[in-house]
């Protein structure tokens, strides 16, 4: 279950998108143009089940995302969606990561507070007995110049 964003928890003026997630639901997000910089030195981790589930995540996510942990636990990862991130990337990392593959890619992220911080994800499968049981995501902190590519680059691919 993942709920539509509230105006209350917005800071700034904001804009707003209805954004078509995986497995066939929707989404309404209110989003600003505040960006919250990556800290130098912090990992961001966390672990889904197969369907994308959140069932871990650590203080940095916590600290990122604006959501608290039991808002992210049981949460859909979609939650940290960003309008402006093409559905072909991720396309491209469930298409990997279903065939037991490592991922990696520049991902804009969405905070509870509709601002956005930009990270280099890596998500690899949890592999039990050859089946994917989940997979863990680490995000750390991208160059601006991947950034930049990824902000000329991203509004081409939707």
């Amino acid at each position: 279950m993942i709920n539509d964003m509230k105006p209350e928890d917005i800071v700034g003026e904001f804009k707003e998108a209805t954004l078509n997630l995986f497995g066939g639901m929707q989404r309404k997000v209110l989003y600003t143009e505040i960006e919250t910089p990556y800290p130098d030195g912090k990992l961001i981790v966390s672990t889904t089940d197969p369907n994308g589930v959140i069932t871990h995540v650590n203080q940095s996510f916590i600290d990122m995302s604006g959501y608290t942990e039991a808002e992210l636990i049981g949460a859909p990862h979609s939650i940290l969606r960003h309008p402006d991130m093409p559905s072909a990337a991720f396309k491209d990392l469930w298409d990997t990561v279903k065939k037991g593959e490592k991922w990696q890619g520049f991902v804009k992220n969405l905070r509870k507070d509709g601002g956005y911080y930009w990270v280099k994800a890596t998500v690899i499968p949890n592999i039990r007995k050859g089946v994917v049981v989940g997979y863990t995501s680490v995000r750390r902190k991208p160059s601006r110049t991947k950034v930049e590519e990824c902000r000329k680059l991203y509004p081409t691919l939707f």
